[in-house]
């Protein structure tokens, strides 16, 4: 069974209630039960934390260990030089991913420093940009 992990970045605890218009309904919670039974072959572990130093913490500690790891850094995309160096220090591979489409917004949202050290970016499919990313681990 492979083993994935989800580390989602600051704000995105507020699912459901923040900009919903961006966002969606729906908390990650009951989406990640959503995902658990659609890809029940598939152990997935979830982490979320609004800090970048425990984001970095959660990348080094998984990064050895798992099949694959799917991140939404959220802002700390376009700002973490500090996670960006951990994805590229670890074994892990790292599917980038994002619920809105970046480029279509703010031009700072243009830079990622993620991708470089990225197996891939999925971005702007809402919610199913996380079911795209343990696909592409899965096939």
């Amino acid at each position: 069974m492979k083993k994935l992990i989800i580390i989602n970045g600051p704000n995105l605890n507020l699912l459901g209630k923040r900009e919903p218009e961006i966002y969606g309904n729906k908390n990650f919670e009951d989406y990640l039960n959503t995902l658990k039974s659609k890809f029940n072959s598939v152990e997935i572990d979830y982490y979320q934390s609004n800090i970048e130093g425990e984001i970095i913490d959660k990348l080094q500690e998984v990064g050895f260990d798992y099949d694959g790891i799917i991140l939404n850094a959220a802002a700390y995309t376009h700002t973490s030089v500090g996670i960006g160096d951990a994805i590229k220090a670890i074994e892990t591979p790292v599917v980038e991913v994002h619920i809105s489409n970046t480029f279509s917004r703010e031009e700072f949202r243009h830079q990622s420093y993620i991708s470089p050290n990225a197996k891939g970016v999925i971005l702007g499919f809402g919610l199913q940009s996380y079911d795209l990313a343990i696909q592409s681990f899965t096939v």
